[in-house]
């Protein structure tokens, strides 16, 4: 009976993929069409893995969604298709052993998938929980053996994935997990490092024993082992939390030889054992040995991976690499151009910064080499083919010096996009003057220009950045002013998205308006008379005199602000919009009739959605009153609008689902507000529609988190049907961008996944 049961489950599962894989086919084809564009990098990165069958094929995970994929080792990356495979930052995925083209990865959203052909097409395999943590681990001797945890508990296969069994014993939130070979007398075992311990089992899995003897009373940080059969050693090593007790540091990292019996300190000499902070920018008193890697062709080789006391070095976050198991240790990275021994290549933050910002990385080693890691971190990728002499940057590419920009226009390195993109971005621009200046507006980043049509990207220079960094929201062209440009600006990012309708960002730091007169190379601030609040829009109005601009800036919490100098100073414009509780405009828009109308955003209090001043306002008289255009249709989460180019009275209005109310849409009216129609309903949160500036009728709508499928959408007929685009790799889309002189391509922007330029019809 398991027999015939295991035989009908294999055929479905073939069946399953077959046609799964049928349908990617179309997809990857078009897939093909789509080019990342912008700064690579720059955005969290988890759980690495390296093949031990060709070791140049690596994998990252990113938060917003999105898993990426190497095959030359991190020179170039390629984005898995969010129909294949969605994130998992929990979970480590992991290769086959002897095959590069089998890979298993945890789907954030349906659980364990097994990829054939290095991750361009994946299927469901199992019958695991969907909530995947740790690591997936095979037995490196038999491939049909593996671990993998889920549910706060481990779970065995011993045919390869195709069923899955939960064990016995361990306890703790699962970290990683090392088979032990057979070998001089003896036994092949497989051991588990949870939060409250390392266990063993002798039998497969069946049964397990905790093996915590010498180890504190304490929850474990890391667990790593590594057997070499022909030098008859495994060793293993975990760390828990490091305390003081008196004037001496205890915990640490731990060594055992003995499969785990008996656990000793491996603090050896060149560890960083400082007891109190070298200075304000320490991530604590004292280091904690977050990470632990070893291997099993060299198990006495281990690497520790440690949080700072202090920037410089030996107080810095470094990987500390051991040759005698934790008796002696050496630093291996160093980042920072301040200081001696850098032995990092710079990526554009370095660059241009003068300095490296510190992180605790999420590491991996190949299983084969001791001396070739990776290391992922909240903006950056790096990767050691020598044990840690050298560490190329693998998030982001140098220009060669040769690169197309003109002569002069450039103040700081330029950088060629290498695939691994995991940058919100929330406009994308083409000078009116000089096309081949482009322009990116980025949360976390700020800002990037290009002088060479996207080919090569500069990261805004550290004398000519907008005071508030993070995140620029978009930007303003001066109609006959080459060069003359506004930003909007914030400390804030992800407006009006989830982070922070949800409160778990904070929404109040402050933001302005900047200017620049060089074409985007430096900015100055522009901001008397605007609160120290989100300036999340910024709109130029195109009949004023060149002599005295009429801006308006859309302020997250206060309002509309407008100015008649061409943004040196301010004044409040909101009689009539929003409430005293909610003027949280998240987008303005001027139309060429001289219209002005603002979106004000979703507010919860208390976890609960509020409906007063929520909704779309428009202002006739030069932002003085203002009027909700959208009573007729009450929304709590509206996100953004756009505004018939050659009629004020046709809007779109894009919304959310909240408060259990089914909302979320793309709505449209065609006569000011009076009666509203929606036009698609594709998932939980939309954000907007964008009309082809060649092709009257053509309406592209995008939706962000929670998209169900694609979250980019054609319709040709002025919104009667839709069709999905469906060869763009990345689902939660913010805007369309078309290009006067290439109306057959556009350029999206994402929330996570960067800049896709692509055909304007699949």
């Amino acid at each position: 009976m398991k027999s015939s049961h295991g035989t009908i489950w294999v055929a479905l599962v073939l069946a399953v993929s077959a046609a799964v894989g049928a349908g990617c086919q179309e997809v990857a084809g078009s897939h093909a069409m789509w080019e990342p564009i912008g700064l690579s990098g720059g955005g969290a990165m988890f759980t690495p893995a390296i093949s031990p069958a060709d070791p140049k094929v690596m994998m990252v995970n990113c938060d917003m969604s999105a898993a990426y994929v190497t095959v030359d080792g991190g020179l170039q990356w390629r984005m898995i298709h969010h129909s294949q495979l969605q994130t998992s930052t929990r979970c480590r995925p992991t290769f086959h052993p002897t095959d590069p083209n089998i890979i298993y990865a945890a789907d954030g959203r349906t659980g364990l998938k097994i990829s054939h052909d290095r991750g361009e097409h994946w299927q469901p395999l199992g019958n695991l929980p969907a909530n995947l943590s740790g690591e997936i681990a095979i037995d490196p001797n038999d491939p049909r053996s593996l671990l993998a945890a889920a549910d706060a508990g481990i779970f065995r296969s011993h045919d390869a994935g195709l069923t899955w069994t939960r064990c016995d014993g361990p306890r703790g939130d699962p970290l990683a997990f090392h088979f032990a070979t057979g070998g001089a007398g003896a036994s092949p075992a497989c051991f588990a490092g949870t939060g409250e311990g390392v266990w063993r089992s002798d039998d497969g899995g069946q049964s397990w024993a905790r093996k915590s003897e010498g180890l504190p009373a304490r929850p474990l940080l890391s667990f790593s082992g590594g057997t070499n059969v022909k030098g008859h050693a495994t060793v293993l090593y975990c760390s828990v939390p490091s305390e003081l007790a008196g004037d001496r540091i205890t915990g640490g990292i731990y060594s055992s030889t003995d499969r785990g019996e008996s656990w000793q300190s491996a603090m050896g000499r060149g560890l960083n054992v400082e007891t109190k902070p070298y200075d304000e920018w320490a991530m604590g008193p004292i280091a904690q040995y977050r990470h632990l890697l070893t291997n099993n062709a060299q198990p006495r080789t281990v690497y520790a991976f440690n949080t700072s006391t202090g920037v410089p070095p030996p107080h810095d976050a470094t990987v500390y690499r051991s040759d005698d198991a934790g008796a002696t240790w050496r630093a291996t990275f160093q980042a920072d151009p301040r200081y001696p021994g850098m032995n990092v290549e710079p990526d554009y933050t370095v660059a241009v910064d003068g300095q490296y910002y510190q992180d605790v990385p999420s590491v991996a080693i190949d299983a084969n080499d001791p001396n070739r890691l990776i290391m992922v971190t909240g903006g950056s990728c790096y990767v050691t083919a020598d044990g840690g002499k050298r560490w190329r940057c693998g998030h982001t590419r140098h220009a060669p010096e040769t690169a197309s920009a003109p002569a002069g226009a450039a103040a700081n390195p330029l950088w060629i996009c290498n695939g691994l993109v995991v940058t919100t971005t929330w406009n994308y621009y083409i000078d009116p003057f000089e096309p081949r200046r482009h322009y990116i507006c980025y949360t976390d980043i700020g800002f990037a220009r290009s002088m060479d049509s996207g080919k090569t990207w500069e990261w805004w220079a550290t004398r000519g950045r907008a005071q508030w960094r993070n995140t620029c929201y978009e930007l303003a062209f001066d109609p006959q002013t080459p060069g003359l440009i506004w930003g909007a600006f914030s400390d804030t990012h992800d407006i009006p998205n989830g982070n922070i309708i949800h409160g778990s960002h904070r929404s109040n730091l402050p933001g302005g308006v900047c200017v620049s007169t060089d074409f985007g190379a430096s900015w100055s601030k522009s901001n008397a008379g605007l609160p120290a609040l989100p300036v999340t829009s910024v709109v130029v109005d195109p009949r004023s005199d060149r002599g005295a601009r009429v801006l308006y800036a859309g302020v997250f919490g206060a309002g509309v602000y407008k100015s008649t100098d061409g943004g040196k100073s301010w004044s409040v414009k909101s009689q009539g919009l929003g409430s005293a509780t909610n003027r949280r405009v998240s987008r303005v828009v001027v139309h060429a009739d001289g219209t002005v109308f603002a979106v004000v955003t979703a507010l919860r209090v208390n976890g609960r959605f509020q409906s007063d001043g929520v909704g779309l306002y428009r202002s006739k008289d030069d932002g003085d009153h203002w009027a909700l255009a959208n009573a007729s249709l009450p929304l709590l989460w509206p996100k953004d609008m756009t505004v018939d180019p050659h009629n004020s009275s046709v809007i779109y209005l894009s919304a959310c689902n909240a408060a259990g109310e089914n909302q979320a849409g793309l709505y449209r009216t065609e006569d000011g507000g009076a009666t509203w129609r929606r036009l698609a309903q594709k998932g939980p949160e939309h954000f907007g529609a964008y009309l082809h500036p060649k092709h009257p009728g053509w309406i592209y709508m995008t939706l962000t988190e929670g998209a169900p499928g694609a979250g980019l959408w054609l319709s040709r007929d002025n919104g009667a049907t839709w069709k999905s685009i469906d060869g763009l790799p990345f689902s939660n889309v913010q805007r369309v961008t078309f290009d006067p002189a290439d109306p057959d391509h556009m350029y999206v922007t994402t929330f996570g996944g960067s800049v896709w330029k692509g055909p304007a019809a699949e």
